[in-house]
């Protein structure tokens, strides 16, 4: 396969950078790494694979989007032909400022990226995820967002002879003040490794229903997960277990569809699930036609009795 001659990888914290280097490694024949910490998390940058780790020290109260000039001022200096940043609302606004600043644009919500050593193309979901849509970056510096569960490579060796070289931090022309640090309630989970999941949809009818299904994903070992309304709508679940095109994307052996309807905003989710079983008393469900296995059944009914056996 041919590659670019190299790439950058950047993310919130070293814990986004393994998933990172590993899916690089493959379009790529070096993989560096811009951290924004100390030289603790660059060292794991080094021990995920990286060959160079650019250091930008945390300025205290400085926010995460006020080092893009810093950013900026190291892509202009080395001038990397690929920059992959993991997805967050953060480093949206990050890659948008760094595809300004560059005159090039950002390839988003991205399903696969491939090279063929000159041109880099980003295929990524359309139209509510009901078309792919394929875009190509020629020459220049290419932007791109992951997300979860789009690079699952196995882990890259660490590189013995790392380089880790430590960038001066630019004051930016306009600096937000920070006024307060809150923590954002949510789960450490990672939808996009677990093997078994559980899915709820809105066939739930009461939060406290809710535990029917964690049961059953307790049994099995499995994680549990829904679609869009139960966590943006009910606010049932958390919103890392929100499976669908803007949500997590899944590669599990088992996916248990539980009184989910089967719109395929959330069914891109899980398309590459080994084996889908749903339970959806409505025996013309979508999802029954994604289905290796389907009980149409009151889930109401049918889990504790499911629960019986197990």
């Amino acid at each position: 396969m041919n590659k670019v001659s190299n790439c950058w990888i950047f993310g919130e914290s070293a814990a986004a950078l393994p998933d990172l280097v590993s899916g690089a490694l493959e379009l790529a024949e070096s993989v560096d790494a811009v951290i924004v910490g100390d030289k603790t998390e660059a060292a794991k940058a080094l021990q995920a694979g990286c060959g160079k780790v650019y250091l930008i020290a945390e300025q205290g109260d400085t926010i995460l989007e006020d080092y893009c000039a810093t950013i900026q001022a190291l892509i202009a200096r080395e001038k990397p032909r690929l920059f992959i940043l993991k997805t967050t609302k953060r480093t949206r606004l990050i890659a948008g400022r760094l595809a300004a600043a560059a005159r090039t644009s950002v390839i988003t919500d991205i399903t696969n990226l491939s090279t063929d050593g000159k041109t880099i193309t980003g295929e990524h979901m359309v139209y509510g995820g009901s078309a792919h849509r394929l875009e190509k970056c020629g020459d220049g510096l290419c932007l791109a967002l992951v997300g979860e569960g789009i690079f699952t490579g196995p882990p890259a060796p660490a590189v013995s002879a790392g380089e880790i070289i430590e960038i001066a931090f630019i004051e930016p022309p306009r600096k937000a003040k920070l006024l307060e640090r809150k923590p954002i309630a949510g789960e450490a989970v990672n939808l996009a490794v677990a093997k078994k999941v559980v899915g709820i949809g809105r066939g739930i009818q009461k939060k406290e229903d809710v535990a029917l299904a964690q049961a059953l994903a307790q049994a099995l070992g499995a994680e549990i997960a829904c679609t869009r309304p139960i966590a943006e709508g009910e606010n049932w679940l958390a919103r890392e277990r929100y499976i669908g095109v803007s949500g997590a994307m899944l590669k599990p052996d088992y996916y248990f569809a539980i009184g989910i309807s089967g719109q395929i905003q959330h069914m891109v989710g899980v398309n590459n699930a080994k084996t889908i079983i749903s339970i959806n008393s409505d025996k013309n469900a979508p999802i029954f036609k994604l289905s290796d296995y389907g009980l149409v059944a009151d889930l109401y009914s049918a889990l504790p009795k499911l629960m019986e056996k197990l």
